[in-house]
């Protein structure tokens, strides 16, 4: 299932954005019952900006974001935008962070549930070392699964270096996790070795929960449980740096969302271990949350798309695919931030991220599954990348329900099928066959 691997191609090849589906297009735009309405926010360690708001610490998100929580939105992904992993130094904006947000789009029903509407938190966990190892990963999503036990559901988690315990002091966002020594692993380690400060930890990892007034949680958020996937990768370098990769999306999670599990965080081994060879693969984890209730399968959109910053604003990114998407039913459950950073012909900066939605299976086309590829090709501009996910939109189609903070509003009806932008000839496809253009 999933994508077929073809040979890696030039490190400088520049697709702006590339699409995988477990359905056909048609599919992918059916409607559902359910349309979800997103708010995408960005957030400064380093300062304000006209369209970026300031946090001390991503400590103070559960605060800066309450404003939303009251309107029915809750946290559904937070990332960094710029990874500098294999640097020697961190690249402007290491310390610009997009949270997003999603609800359903409010009804008579649906007004009635205000009340289950959770509480975000954050627990500040120090960890040893400089880098996270395979097996300290592990031992993470046991220390989250015994939170969850509690009653509280897993949002997902954000890695920072800092200088100390004593001053936390943030130096540069990092995703990344050290590839598995090449030696016998460890008795991994437990709740106890996590927590003890006798040593001075280089890395904490900040993790986001949702917990509920006594009585108010709403039944499938009760004794969630929490499991880790394979996540696995070919990559081109220049040096240590990552400058491309490739991987089988579909083949990776399709087991999982067939159990009707979310894929909610992740965990990538970009750090190579002084020493060693440069891999030409990596590997990590995906985190995947079990609900207490058997809900259906899901079927999966991954997307790997690349934003672009213009002076000290984000100019292009998943933004449109994504409100357009809402309008049939798929919801973000996790964006992998990469390494891969180039700079397209206006001299921006770019970034390759990689998006994950999930939307349950419809019962009329779970027998018509098909393993789809959609690929849009061009110069990684901002231009380019614009035309990939939509067309631009006149102010009067817009109908923001939030805005202020990030200056991406929750687009209403009216906005254009970003999809249509996307070459038709990506679903013209072999039966049971999916040639991909994979990057």
């Amino acid at each position: 299932m999933g994508c077929g691997l073809r040979k890696l191609e030039d490190p400088e090849d520049s697709s702006p954005g590339k699409i995988y589906s477990t359905l056909k297009r048609p599919q992918v735009e059916t409607k559902t019952d359910t349309v979800f309405e997103y708010v995408l926010l960005d957030f400064s360690l380093e300062g304000s900006r006209p369209t970026v708001q300031y946090v001390a610490s991503l400590s103070e998100l559960p605060q800066a974001l309450q404003p939303y929580y009251t309107q029915g939105y809750v946290l559904s992904a937070l990332h960094p935008i710029i990874l500098s992993v294999g640097r020697t130094r961190s690249l402007p904006f290491s310390l610009l962070y997009r949270a997003i947000l999603a609800r359903p789009r409010p009804s008579k029903q649906t007004a009635s549930m205000c009340h289950s509407v959770p509480v975000l938190r954050v627990e500040e966990w120090p960890l040893p070392g400089d880098s996270l190892t395979g097996d300290t990963v592990r031992a993470l999503i046991d220390r989250v699964n015994s939170s969850a036990r509690g009653g509280v559901r897993f949002v997902g988690s954000v890695l920072q270096q800092v200088s100390g315990i004593t001053n936390g002091r943030v130096h540069s966002p990092k995703r990344g996790c050290r590839s598995p020594p090449r030696t016998p692993p460890r008795t991994p380690p437990g709740d106890r070795e996590l927590e003890e400060n006798t040593y001075s930890p280089d890395l904490r990892l900040l993790v986001f929960f949702h917990s509920w007034a006594p009585g108010c949680a709403p039944l499938d958020s009760l004794a969630c449980q929490y499991h880790q996937g394979a996540l696995s990768m070919r990559v081109s370098r220049k040096g240590q740096v990552v400058s491309a990769l490739e991987a089988d999306w579909l083949e990776l999670t399709a087991a999982y969302y067939r159990k009707g599990w979310s894929l909610v965080d992740s965990f990538v081994y970009w750090d190579t271990p002084k020493g060693e060879p440069v891999p030409r693969s990596l590997e990590g984890l995906f985190v995947y949350e079990e609900r207490s209730t058997s809900p259906p399968a899901n079927d999966t959109i991954v997307v790997e798309q690349w934003t672009v910053i213009e002076g000290s604003n984000v100019k292009t990114d998943y933004g449109p695919l994504l409100h357009t998407l809402a309008e049939f039913g798929w919801l973000l459950t996790c964006v992998l931030p990469t390494p891969i950073i180039r700079h397209d012909s206006d001299g921006n900066l770019a970034t390759k991220q990689v998006v994950f939605l999930q939307r349950p299976v419809r019962s009329q086309t779970s027998g018509q599954q098909r393993n789809q590829a959609l690929s849009v090709h061009g110069d990684v501009s901002s231009r380019s990348v614009s035309r990939a996910v939509s067309s631009p939109v006149p102010p009067e189609e817009l109908s923001p329900t939030a805005g202020g903070i990030g200056g991406f509003p929750v687009f209403g009806g009216g906005y254009p099928s970003a999809l249509s932008h996307l070459e038709e000839g990506g679903f013209e496809q072999e039966e049971g066959k999916a040639e991909v253009t994979c990057m």
